[in-house]
Parts: C-alpha cells; sequence; structure tokens
C-alpha cells in the first residue's frame, strides 16, 4: 500500500546513510586511530535492512530464513550501536528509529524503547511517522502499559487511516479496551479488525471468539451463547479454537442461571466439556470445569478424577486445589480438605475463596483462633469480595473466645498455613488482584457440609508414583531461615543488598515450601484408607529464577495464579484460558507476535518479559546527574550520548522513567502535567538507592495497587517499597502550532491554483484527512490551566442575569455575554415570565394528552445526594455513574413520575422526624463520607433523549419557543446549525427530559462543543455542576484513571478529586423558568432536586471560538474512533454558500477547511482516474443528510464508495476510501459516487471571501 511505503523509503535512507557514516569512521580510522575494527554491513545486508521496520512484528518468523534473518538483525544492532558511539551519539534521527525496529524485531523491549526515544527527542515531526508509533505501540503494548499503546496506536491510524498493519491495531484496541472495561469501544475495533482483508496476528475465527467473549463479559449471556454456537459452524475451525468455544459454553451453562433450569443446565454443561476434551485432551482448565460440573451434581468420583486429571494436564492451581479440599469437606474428610486448602494458599496467597474456606474448616473443628486467622488473610486480599460479612465473623469469634477452652487441636496441621500468615501482604500475586472473580470463587460451596452418606473412597485407591527425596539449592538451613525472619522483621529499614537478599530467601522458602507439601502434607494417606489423591505428583511450579527478574521469582507462578494462565503454545490461536465470564485467553506465543500470555477478561496481563517496570518516555530533563545503576543490558553507546539525560533509568532489573519525576510536556507547553491513569505522582528527587526495584510483583495487573512501580490504571503505590514516584509519560508531549492558521499562513490561492497543485503534490506520503492545519500533529487534551487557581477560587460565583421584561431579554450585550468565552456558563433568571413563555405546554399533563404513546428513553439509576456518587454497596466513591438504558412512553412515564410524588408524600407524613434526621445527616455525608458507608440506594428512573422535533405533532410547543431571542432559538440564521442542512435530532432540534428527584445526566461536553440552551418546565429545581472548557483534559484524565470513556461513559465527577486538581466547579440551582446557557466545550453534569421537566437544544454561534473547538472536537473524535454528530466539512461548505463572514479568524478557518477538502477531493478523484476507476455522476437530493462511513463512522465528502450490491438495490451503505480498500484492494466490489462537480466547489471556494466587517450593534 502506499502507507507503507513512506517508512520504507526512510529506512533505506537510514541504511544508505549509515553506509556514508561508514566511510567516514573509515576514513578517520585510516588517518590514525587506534580502534578495534568496527562492524560493518555489505551493500547486499543495507539492502535487506532497508524493507524492515515495525510492520513486520509478529511475521518476521514466518519467513524461511528466519535464523538468518534473526542473524542479521543482530548484526545491524550492534553495527548501529558502535557506529553510533563513536559518533558520541550526533547521527540523524533515522538511525535511532531504526535501530529501534531492529530492537524490536528482536523482541529485544527495553533497547527497543530507548532507541524509540532517542528518535522522539531529535524528530520534531516525529509523529508523521507511522512505523514509529506503531513500534511504540507495540513496545508499551509489551509493557501492558495499554494508556500509551493506546494513545501510539490511536495516532497511527490518525495520521495514515491506510495504514497496513491497521487490522492488528485494531486488533490490539480491541483487547486492550476489554481489559478497561471499554465494551463498547472493544466491540467497534473487534468489528473493524473482521473487515479489513489484510494479514493479522489473529485468525477471523479467533477474533470472532473474543467478540463472543465480550458479550459474556457484560453479561449478555444469550448474544454471547448465539455467538459461540455460530462460530462452531465455521468451516476448517481449528482444533484449538473449538476446545475454547467448547470450554465456553460448557462453563457457561454450568455458571448463567438464564440458560435453563439447573438439570438441563449440567447436562449441558457436561456435554459441552467433553466435547472440548475431545479436540483438546490435554487443556487442565476443561477438566477443571468439567470436575466442577460432576461435584454439583454428586458425581464425587468423576469429580475427583477430574480434578486429577486438571492437575497432570496443566500444572496446579489454586482453584483446582481449592475446589478439591471443598470435595473433601463436604465428604467429611477435614485431614485431607486442610491438605488442598494448604495447597491452594501456597499457590496463591491471595487466593480468597481457599483462605475463607479453610477458616470455616478450623471453625468446624473447634479451632477458631486459626479461623480467624484464615478469615483475617481472606479479608486482605483485593478479590474478597464480602469483607464484611468476614469482618462480622471474625467479631463474634473473638467475641466467644472465651467459650472455647484450649483443647488439642483437631486438625494436626493447623500450625502449617498459619505459619505462611506472617508472609507480608505484598507478596500477594497481583495477578489475584482484580475484581472479577474467578472459577472457584462462583457458584461454590464455602462452608462444609458434613454428609457421610457418600463415601469418598469407594474401595477406589489411587497408586501413588514414588516420590523422590533429594537435596536443592534452594534448601535453607537453619542459619538462612534466621537471617530470613531477621530482615523480614526489618524489611522497612533494608538497604538495597538487604532487599535483594530478602527477595531471594523468601523465593527460596516459597521453593521450599512447595517441595515439603509434595514429600509430607500431600503424600500422606489417612487412616481411612483413602489416598489424598491428585496431590502426590502434581507438578506444581518451580519457580525458576531468570537473570533479570530474580526479584520476581517469588510471585511468578504465571501458570498458577490464575485458572486460565497456561503455557503459551508456540502455534496455537489460544490461550486455553479462563473461561468464566471474567477470563479470556487472547494471545500465545503466535498470536499477537510475541511469546505474551495475555489473560484479557481478568484485568491483567502476564507478560513475559519485566513487563510490571516499564520505562517511559521522558522529555526536556533536567541535565542532572543519573541516579542510575547500569546493567548488562544497558546499550554501551547510551553512556557516550551528549545528552545523557536522554537516556533510560535503569536499575539492575527494573526500568524507571527518569530521574527526577519530571513532568511531563504537552501540545501547549511545559506546563502539561498529563498524569498517568492511577499514578502516584511527585516531584521529589529520589536517593541513588531508591533505583532498586523492591516490589515482588511479576505481573502489572490493570486494576491493581501492587503493580510494580507504576500503577497503570490503579490505585496508587501504597504497597510499593521504594519511595519513587515517577510520572508515566504520554507518547507524545511536543508543543503544537496554534489550530487557527496565523494570517502569515497563505490561503487565498485561486480553486484553479489549489488544483493544478494538487496534480504535481500527490498524496504528500499522508492519507491523513484532517481538516487543521497540515503541520499540526494529532489533536491531545489540554494541560490544566497555569498558574493553578487557589483553593479559594474554585467555587467561583455563576454568572446571572436577572430580566425584569421583554426588552432586557432583546438587549445584545445579553447575547455577547453569555457567548463570551470567559463565561463557561450563563444562567438568565426569570427568562419564562419575562417573555411570557407558557411552560404549561411541556408540562406531564399536557405532554401526555398530546402524544400519549410518544417514545421515552429511560434511564435506570440510584438515587444519591447530588454532590456524591457511591458504588451500589455505598462503601466507596466512584466516577462511573449506574445509568441502563430502556425504553417506554411519555403516558406511561407520566404514571411513573405521578406515584413516586405520591408515595414520596406518604413517605414524609408516615416518618416526618425520622426523615428530618436523615437529612441531616446527609448534609453532613461530605465531611465523613470517606469512613462511613452509603446505602442501599433506591432506584430511580429517568425520562431522556424525548424527540420533540415533528412539527405537526408538537405545533404549540415549538412555536412557543419562537418568542426566544434570536440567538438562543432552535432555528435563526445566525446558528451554524441552522445551516447543516439536515435535522440532527436533540441538537437542531427539541429534546425534552422528565424527572423525578435524583435523576442525572451524567458529566459531559455538547457534542462538537457547541452551545446548549437548557429550560427548567419545573415544577422542581434542578443542580448543575459546571467546568470550564479549559480543564476537559484533566477530566480526561480522571476519566482514564478510572477506566472511563470520557466521550462516551457514564461518570460523575468526585467533587474531591477536582478540588485536590484545582479544577473550578460552578454550582447553581436551576428554578422554573430559568434558562442555562452552557458556552461552547464547557463540562457539565445535572441533578433534578424535585419533579421537573426540562427542555434543550444545541446553538452555534457565529463566532471563531465556536467554529475552534467544534473543530477541534471533530479531529479528536477522529483519533478515538467516535462519530462527530456535526458533519463539519459538508457544514464548512455550507457556511461558505450561505453566509457573509466578517471576523477574520472565522474567515481563515473556514476557508483554510475548503481548501483542505478541495485538495483531498481533486487528488482522490486524481488517483481514481489514474487506476481506471470509473466515477459516477449521483448528485444530492434535498435535505440530504451528510455521510458517514458505515465502518469507521468518519465523514465522507463529496466521493462515496458503495459496494455494487448496495447501489443495485439502491440503499447506498457508504464506505470511505480506506475502508473500502481495506475490504476490496482494488475497489473490484466498489461503485464511486460523485454528489459534487469540481466546477461547483471551485466556485464556492473562490466566490467565499472576507466580508467587511459590520457595523457595532450596540453602537
Amino acid at each position: 500500500m502506499k502507507s507503507c511505503g513512506v517508512s520504507l523509503a526512510t529506512a533505506a535512507a537510514a541504511a544508505a546513510a549509515f553506509g556514508d557514516e561508514e566511510k567516514k569512521m573509515a576514513a578517520g580510522k585510516a588517518s590514525g586511530e587506534s580502534e578495534e575494527a568496527s562492524p560493518s554491513l555489505t551493500a547486499e545486508e543495507r539492502e535487506a535492512l532497508g524493507g524492515l521496520d515495525s510492520r513486520l512484528f509478529g511475521f518476521v518468523r514466518f519467513h524461511e530464513d528466519g535464523a538468518r534473518m534473526k542473524a542479521l538483525l543482530g548484526k545491524a544492532v550492534h553495527c548501529y550501536e558502535s557506529l553510533i558511539l563513536k559518533a558520541e551519539g550526533k547521527v540523524e534521527s533515522d538511525f535511532f528509529c531504526q535501530l529501534g525496529h531492529f530492537n524490536l524485531l528482536l523482541e529485544d523491549y527495553p533497547k527497543a524503547l530507548s532507541a524509540y526515544q532517542r528518535y522522539y527527542s531529535l524528530q520534531s515531526d516525529y509523529w508523521k511517522n507511522a512505523a514509529f508509533l506503531y513500534g511504540l505501540g507495540l513496545v508499551y503494548f509489551h509493557y501492558n502499559a495499554f494508556q500509551w499503546a493506546i494513545k501510539a496506536f490511536q495516532e497511527v491510524l490518525y495520521v495514515d487511516p491506510s495504514f497496513c498493519r491497521a487490522k492488528e491495531i485494531h486488533l490490539r484496541l480491541g483487547l486492550m479496551f476489554k481489559v478497561n472495561t471499554d465494551y463498547e469501544s472493544s466491540l467497534k475495533h473487534f468489528q473493524l479488525a473482521l473487515v479489513d482483508c489484510n494479514p493479522c496476528t489473529l485468525s477471523d475465527a479467533e477474533i470472532q471468539f473474543h467478540i463472543a467473549h465480550l458479550y459474556e463479559t457484560q453479561r449478555k449471556y444469550h448474544s454471547a451463547k448465539e455467538a459461540y454456537e455460530q462460530l462452531l459452524q465455521t468451516e476448517n475451525l481449528s482444533a484449538q479454537v473449538k476446545a475454547t468455544v467448547l470450554q465456553q459454553l460448557g462453563w457457561m451453562h454450568h455458571t448463567v442461571d438464564l440458560l435453563g433450569d439447573k438439570a438441563t443446565k449440567e447436562s449441558y454443561a457436561i456435554q459441552y466439556l467433553q466435547k472440548s476434551l475431545e479436540a483438546d485432551p490435554n487443556s487442565g482448565q476443561s477438566w477443571y470445569f468439567l470436575g466442577r460440573c460432576y461435584s454439583s451434581i454428586g458425581k464425587v468420583q468423576d469429580a475427583f478424577i477430574s480434578y486429577r486429571q486438571s492437575i497432570d494436564k496443566s500444572e496446579a492451581s489454586a482453584d483446582t486445589w481449592c475446589s478439591i479440599g471443598v470435595l473433601y469437606q463436604q465428604q467429611n474428610q477435614p485431614m485431607d480438605a486442610l491438605q488442598a486448602y494448604i495447597c491452594a494458599v501456597q499457590l496463591d496467597h491471595g487466593h480468597a475463596a481457599a483462605w475463607m474456606d479453610l477458616g470455616t474448616l478450623y471453625e468446624s473443628c473447634n479451632q477458631p483462633q486459626d479461623a480467624i486467622k484464615c478469615y483475617l488473610n481472606a479479608t486482605r486480599s483485593k478479590n474478597c469480595n464480602n469483607t464484611s460479612a468476614l469482618a462480622a465473623r471474625i467479631k463474634y469469634l473473638q467475641a466467644c473466645k472465651p467459650h472455647h477452652p484450649n483443647t488439642e487441636p483437631v486438625l494436626g496441621l493447623s500450625q502449617t498455613p498459619i505459619s505462611q500468615q506472617s508472609l507480608p501482604l505484598h507478596m500477594i500475586p497481583p495477578s489475584q488482584v482484580d475484581d472479577l472473580s474467578s472459577p472457584a470463587k462462583r457458584k461454590r460451596t464455602s462452608s462444609p457440609t458434613k454428609n457421610t452418606s457418600d463415601n469418598w473412597s469407594g474401595g477406589h485407591a489411587v497408586p501413588h508414583p514414588p516420590v523422590q527425596q533429594q537435596t536443592h539449592s534452594w534448601c535453607l538451613t537453619p542459619q538462612k531461615l534466621q537471617h530470613l525472619e531477621q530482615l523480614r522483621a526489618n524489611r522497612t529499614n533494608l538497604n538495597p543488598a538487604q532487599k535483594l537478599m530478602l527477595e531471594q530467601l523468601e523465593s527460596q522458602f516459597v521453593l521450599m515450601q512447595q517441595h515439603q507439601m509434595r514429600q509430607t502434607g500431600v503424600a500422606q494417606v489417612r487412616p481411612t484408607g483413602v489416598p489424598n489423591g491428585p496431590a502426590v505428583d502434581s507438578p506444581l511450579p518451580t519457580n525458576s529464577v531468570s537473570g533479570q527478574q530474580s526479584q520476581l521469582a517469588l510471585t511468578r507462578m504465571p501458570s498458577v495464579s490464575q485458572p486460565g494462565v497456561r503455557p503459551a503454545f508456540s502455534g496455537q490461536a489460544l490461550a486455553n484460558g479462563p473461561l468464566s465470564a471474567g477470563h479470556v485467553p487472547c494471545s500465545t506465543s503466535r498470536t499477537l507476535g510475541s511469546t505474551d500470555t495475555i489473560l484479557i477478561g481478568n484485568n491483567h496481563v502476564t507478560g513475559s518479559g519485566s513487563n510490571g517496570n516499564v520505562p517511559y518516555l521522558q522529555r526536556n530533563a533536567p541535565t542532572l546527574p543519573h541516579n542510575r545503576t547500569n546493567s548488562s543490558t544497558e546499550e554501551p553507546w547510551k553512556n557516550q550520548l551528549s545528552n545523557s539525560t536522554q537516556g533510560l533509568h535503569k536499575g539492575q532489573s527494573s526500568h524507571l522513567a527518569g530521574p527526577n519525576g519530571e513532568r511531563p510536556l504537552s501540545s501547549t507547553g511545559p506546563s502539561q502535567h498529563l498524569q498517568a491513569a492511577g499514578s502516584a505522582i511527585s516531584t521529589a528527587t529520589p536517593s541513588p538507592k531508591s533505583t532498586e526495584q523492591t516490589t515482588t510483583n511479576s505481573v502489572t495487573s490493570l486494576n491493581s495497587p501492587h503493580s510494580g512501580l507504576h500503577t497503570i490504571n490503579g490505585e496508587g503505590m501504597e504497597e510499593s517499597q521504594s519511595p519513587i514516584k515517577t510520572d508515566l509519560l504520554l507518547v507524545s508531549h511536543k508543543p503544537s502550532p496554534q489550530i487557527i492558521p496565523s494570517m502569515s499562513v497563505s490561503i487565498y490561492p485561486s480553486s484553479a491554483e489549489v488544483l493544478k497543485a494538487c496534480r504535481n503534490l500527490g498524496k504528500n506520503g499522508l492519507s491523513n484527512s484532517s481538516i487543521l492545519l497540515d503541520k499540526c500533529p494529532p489533536p491531545r487534551p489540554p494541560s490544566s490551566p497555569y498558574p493553578p487557581l487557589p483553593k479559594d477560587k474554585l467555587n467561583p460565583p455563576t454568572p446571572s442575569i436577572y430580566l425584569e421584561n421583554k426588552r432586557d431579554a432583546f438587549f445584545p450585550p445579553l447575547h455577547q455575554f453569555c457567548t463570551n468565552p470567559n463565561n463557561p456558563v450563563t444562567v438568565i433568571r426569570g427568562l419564562a415570565g419575562a417573555l411570557k413563555l407558557d411552560l404549561g405546554l411541556f408540562s406531564t399533563k399536557t405532554l401526555v394528552e398530546a402524544n400519549n404513546e410518544h417514545m421515552v428513553e429511560v434511564r435506570t439509576q440510584l438515587l444519591q445526594p447530588a454532590d456524591e456518587n457511591w458504588d451500589p454497596t455505598g462503601t466507596k466513591k466512584i466516577w462511573h455513574c449506574e445509568s441502563n438504558r430502556s425504553h417506554t412512553t411519555i403516558a406511561k412515564y407520566a404514571q411513573y413520575q405521578a406515584s413516586s410524588f405520591q408515595e414520596s408524600l406518604r413517605e414524609e407524613n408516615e416518618k416526618k422526624s425520622h426523615h428530618k434526621d436523615h437529612s441531616d445527616n446527609e448534609s453532613t455525608s461530605s465531611d465523613n463520607s470517606g469512613k462511613r458507608r452509603k446505602g442501599p440506594f433506591k432506584t430511580i428512573k429517568f425520562g431522556t433523549n424525548i424527540d420533540l422535533s415533528d412539527d405537526k405533532k408538537w405545533k404549540l410547543q415549538l412555536h412557543e419557543l419562537t418568542k426566544l431571542p434570536a440567538f438562543v432559538r432552535v432555528v435563526s440564521a445566525g446558528n451554524l446549525l441552522s445551516h447543516v442542512g439536515h435535522t440532527i435530532l436533540g441538537m437542531n432540534t427539541v429534546q425534552l427530559y422528565m424527572k423525578v428527584p435524583g435523576s442525572r445526566t451524567p458529566g459531559h461536553q455538547e457534542n462538537n462543543n457547541f452551545c446548549s440552551v437548557n429550560i427548567n418546565i419545573g415544577p422542581g429545581d434542578c443542580e448543575w455542576f459546571v467546568v470550564p472548557e479549559g480543564y476537559w483534559g484533566v477530566l480526561n484524565d480522571f476519566c482514564e484513571k478510572n477506566n472511563l470513556n470520557f466521550l462516551l461513559g457514564s461518570w460523575w465527577p468526585n467533587l474531591e478529586d477536582l478540588y485536590e486538581a484545582n479544577v473550578p466547579v460552578y454550582r447553581f440551582i436551576q428554578r422554573p423558568g430559568d434558562l442555562v446557557w452552557i458556552n461552547a466545550g464547557t463540562v457539565h453534569w445535572v441533578q433534578a432536586i424535585g419533579w421537573c421537566n426540562n427542555i434543550a437544544w444545541n446553538v452555534g454561534p457565529l463566532t471563531a471560538c465556536q467554529y475552534k473547538l467544534a473543530v477541534e472536537r471533530y479531529e479528536w473524535n477522529k483519533l478515538q474512533s467516535v462519530k462527530s454528530i456535526v458533519p463539519m466539512v459538508h457544514l464548512s461548505w455550507n457556511m461558505a454558500r450561505n453566509i457573509k463572514v466578517s471576523d477574520p479568524k472565522l474567515f481563515e478557518m473556514i476557508k483554510y477547511c475548503l481548501l483542505r477538502t478541495l485538495k483531498q477531493c481533486q487528488t482522490l478523484r486524481d488517483a481514481l482516474i489514474a487506476a481506471g476507476k470509473e466515477i459516477i455522476w449521483h448528485g444530492r437530493t434535498k435535505e440530504e443528510p451528510a455521510h458517514y462511513c458505515s465502518i469507521c463512522e468518519v465523514e465522507v465528502f463529496d466521493l462515496l464508495f458503495v459496494t455494487n450490491e448496495s447501489n443495485s438495490r439502491k440503499t447506498y451503505i457508504v464506505h470511505c476510501q480506506d475502508c473500502a480498500r481495506k475490504t476490496s484492494g482494488n475497489l473490484e466490489n466498489f461503485v464511486v459516487l460523485e454528489q459534487y462537480k469540481m466546477e461547483d466547489l471551485m466556485q464556492v471556494y473562490d466566490q467565499f471571501t472576507l466580508a467587511p466587517p459590520l457595523p457595532s450593534a450596540s453602537s
């Protein structure tokens, strides 16, 4: 493809330049240098390297001469490093980019990132290099730094929508958004990957599997079941995918009540799992699930055999051992249950279910002290979801303590697990720290069932192979054990060497314990004659310690940390992973071109590298000495770089971002502070000692505060043993040019000159369809305004205008005041009275009489205080706002609204005094909100987005609104949205909202940053919260931290978070008859205080500020793969036809948009004609809407790509050029329809000139 030729040329140029540099070096050497002979590349090797860059990642292995290619890449890296070393880093930036590509292809991620970072620092327009951005995204993806990988991949698609690895990008974006629980975005990217016919590291069947699992994760079980079953009908489905799909179906039938009665479900579950095992007999996960199914229907012996198979096939799993323990406990075999639970907690110290079951076992055996310790361990686990019940049980047992005499423990091994209780909490593997339950924690028996009717043994004895007795290097002597205890006791005061020693001793201690478990605790045979089954020869993990990750050995157990993590099988398409709704495999060594095994549904990813210790790019770091310990992996040339602060900060086994936690830069300058999701920010300079990595976490968990020094989407770094708190920097923080082009830019050539230039210009290397300046990098959120506001300015008074009569409403300064960018919001008080508006026309009673069957969208929400937002359990404040969609009619909602009011009156009369006390408590809730539990919350329904666009149905209502001043009317000549030429529901039409107290409109900016008008009909009030447009980047950051989509998600800001971030919040009450004007780009969220209706619509003032913000959001939406509701290109051409513009800034921006689109249309026309593709005249009908690509939803202007079938049926399903070529490379399945003659566009362009300024309206 054309887009792939850009970086190839760059690569070839870099290779050629390399040859020139070699010659210079050779000449220098001949003149007297006495250095060692430097390696060199032959001309053939340079030619071969010229075609290699990041786009071959994941595909190199398919070449027949893979070994030779690897050797060549290794030689190239050595040569490049040697050359850079000799040149003291003073080489062309392309050298570093190419070096990054080579290291990436060799899967040397630290070196790849280091080289990419150097290129980034040297190349001002780095963002034009799609291959660089793609490579950087792959490195971030490897390190599980999803926030930055997403940004890098999005920028690739923005600067080059036809990028040849777009399918791979969409796949990875889908996986990452699924981890981040942004399911809507995930589904969109999976579907975009499916329609692309280019090669990818996953097959289409595997992508379809992820879509099916996505439905399951969202609890859309019927959709998931249908998708899985449809996938099974696929021809030539690989055995691995088939086994995984059947496994999922089996587990779904076992766990999901919606799929039928218990007997039928279990029957289907067993059938599916048996079929899955036929396809893949070595799946330990399927054997485990089968055991769970047999256990649930009482087939104890079959369950035992299945569990035994599971352990044999896939090494030991904490879930499997926990389930075995439950099985033993149900059969009244406490000693066997004890040992199984011990195995579970040894494998996963944070396994809450095993600790709980062990506690109940101790309780049943009258050992309350041991039970308390187990329950405490369960509560410390992040995956414990019934902490309050456990806390109550612990209190009860402690209270009953005196009543239990000190009897001999029933369980002889009672002290074995309790001795492990002294392990520090930070040793819990982060792979266990997530919100989603594993199979062992779902649909399970957590209390002992003393059922002796079924004998566990049944006369069946299982033979045990002899246990080999041997001494291992990790056996600890008594002296070492004593040293270990001393180090643990003084953990917080250790120096780096002592910390390293502690980590090694702890890892050896765990290995020794596991070995002892095999030899003693597990292999014992009870007096009943029943073997302690599967434990005897279970291949428990050996935790082999690798060079770079010795400190991770303690918890680096990917094969046991979750039931779904299995060793990667080369050539397989899917890991045979955890297949509950919370778990999904997404890749193995082949799947995504690396050796990562990614556990997607479980919100964490297990990588093969030191993924918890990701280095990030840094820019403009102060020239201070590094607090750095060079490791053996440090590139030799790094120490020679003239600007050493650009290097990576590396410890023995960690990669840190920078020496001083410096702030990243933004598109607007060095004050930008786009902080990482969940990262704790500090500008403190760490001591040299702090470069040692001391955490024991091996897996970066996206929702875990235990994920190494850098928490990606977690809550901070409380558990980190290191004082370092570093910023995680974004892909790019270059200062960008102003969006508004300056007058020095020549945008006044005639249309003929433009088209002539286009014919010579071609695509200029990029297929970017941005309507911003060519020189602008991809858009990015603004930094928080600097300097920050003082705390006493964070609750500013809301600008309010009080109207007394009609003359006040039409006074011109009112319009100017509202549209002034310095006023993010204006409340116009008493508007309805001043204009004598009949608000009764919008009352519920009138609406029911007019159109009682009219459709109402309903949002089911939780009734909460307006300034707070709690999770459903009422235990913590969150940003996610529950708001589930359904539909009803005006009549039915009116009935609900009325009954809600009557119920409230009844409650008020019955419990007046109690209600007063409750109100007093609520009024002070914000003071102690972090300490006290809220809830449970009442469920309410909010009637929203009721369409009043039909002027026949709502004639009286719409006519009443014509009494408003022109600048706030739905339709007026000065309203940009009146020039779109077609209806945009809710924007240039009226929408109605019907509310009960607590109804919430979550946080948002208006579509494309247009202004909005909102009138409260009454009778109740609404409370508004407003943040100025300049702070939307800060709120976007908060949404990222909370795994929420700023543009599409449902979120309610935590006011305390905003206060700490120095974000001002306007807060006010809107009473009946008040009009709220929301200025362009203002962020706002609203809650009803009483029962009321509201009407609202959008307005586009004819100002440079409004147009600029609308275009910026248009481009940001494109970057985020979100549809822009307002077609800005279409609108700009209509404005040029209909409006005389006298504002030079506004004129220049519109003219530039016309110039860009005129160029694009001509360039595309020329390319199609050159390729022999016929362009068919189609024209436009009156009020025909603007067109969007049916695949990627970008606006398509003038030239529409329509499938042959769609064209013949006259359904006209439109594609953009890029999506059309992805589905049909040569466009043979498409016809191209033209809607405008180039002569007409040229005429509009030439006739759109700057009008003379109008006389001042106020003069």
